[in-house]
């Protein structure tokens, strides 16, 4: 049975993937910036947490010993004692918040890259048809969510009962502690905790980005048909390009039909390349290529010269070098004096010319 074109079962092309992500349809795992937002956030309580913990007692402290006159049902009393507790606050966890915010950035632009777009955020009255809707919450794409988002929620649950039943001797001899060495005992308990479901939920993190990666990749397949059309697209249509190689291709024989009757020889390959070459003692410093040609240009350059009795050598190596290494316009380099100084000399002894 002969394919289907219209089976999505080639890659994406650069130029749909570019369009997608002007779109912003990226590849980004909400599950790995959650991880990784839990992860400093752990960290931060773990070094600001003596400072954080000063800070509320300090708080605590002065709001208790504020004026004793002060009414709290008057708002001038109160305002500046909620100024001082919201300015002391901002001091407390205004460090944590920045530097979670700078973590949550660095791990979107990270997935993401650097992009600016405001496609996502622009209305679409289509995603408002009930019926649309409906189908969305019951096709198999949202099953496998919801299944995925379960057996998560269980792995993470049973890694956080196996962690305090291995701990369960440890947290009821907490018990008999005094009350600060119980309050750090619960706090060093809860980080060690956090910090290995954290752990946890960055390799669930990395699980799903590498998923939603690969799923991207397959949501953007495209069939062999839509590959034609983007490279017709992109490359101009196939009638046009020829007529456009025709066009350049007939210019360029007006141009070798005007630059070969002015040369004084043709140096072949002596049928790949031909390079017709021009010397005036008066006006040049060295012979000048006035034409160059492979192939059918080169079939083109012999026939004009034949036509108006221009000689035509056989120097193969020279004429591969003079039409790889010189320009049409430009002068022969001092490496090719000597073999066309030879040429010259046997052009002109043989037309009665008198050589330079």
């Amino acid at each position: 049975m002969a394919e289907n074109d219209q089976e999505k079962t080639e890659a994406p092309t650069p130029h749909k993937l570019s369009e997608a992500r002007k779109k912003g349809n990226v590849t980004k795992s909400q599950d790995l910036t959650a991880a990784v937002a839990m992860m400093a956030g752990i960290l931060l309580l773990w070094l600001l947490g003596g400072h954080m913990f000063d800070g509320f007692r300090h708080l605590v402290e002065s709001m208790l010993d504020g004026d004793s006159h002060a009414n709290p049902t008057r708002l001038d009393d109160m305002a500046p004692m909620i100024s001082r507790a919201v300015l002391l606050g901002i001091s407390i966890l205004g460090p944590v918040m920045l530097c979670l915010l700078v973590a949550m950035m660095l791990i979107n632009l990270f997935q993401v890259g650097p992009l600016w777009t405001t496609h996502p955020i622009q209305p679409n009255f289509n995603k408002l048809d009930p019926i649309k809707g409906f189908k969305r919450l019951v096709d198999v794409a949202a099953l496998m969510r919801l299944v995925m988002s379960v057996g998560k929620l269980a792995v993470i649950a049973a890694a956080s009962i196996w962690y305090i039943w291995s701990d369960v001797a440890r947290i009821a001899a907490m018990s008999r502690l005094e009350p600060m060495a119980f309050f750090l005992a619960g706090a060093e308990l809860v980080f060690a905790l956090g910090l290995k479901l954290s752990l946890l939920l960055m390799v669930l993190g990395i699980g799903d980005y590498l998923f939603q990666r690969w799923k991207r990749q397959k949501d953007l397949r495209m069939s062999k048909q839509e590959v034609k059309e983007e490279h017709k697209r992109m490359d101009g249509d196939p009638l046009i390009k020829q007529r456009r190689t025709q066009v350049a291709r007939r210019l360029a024989m007006q141009r070798l039909s005007a630059a070969v009757p002015t040369a004084d020889v043709v140096v072949t390959n002596p049928t790949h390349f031909a390079v017709a070459l021009r010397y005036d003692s008066k006006t040049m410093r060295a012979p000048k290529v006035v034409a160059k040609g492979a192939d059918l240009m080169a079939f083109r350059i012999r026939q004009l010269a034949a036509q108006h009795r221009i000689p035509i050598l056989e120097r193969k190596e020279l004429a591969r070098a003079m039409y790889r290494g010189v320009d049409v316009g430009q002068e022969i380099p001092a490496e090719f004096y000597s073999a066309m100084a030879e040429i010259l000399a046997y052009v002109y002894r043989i037309g009665g010319k008198k050589a330079a």
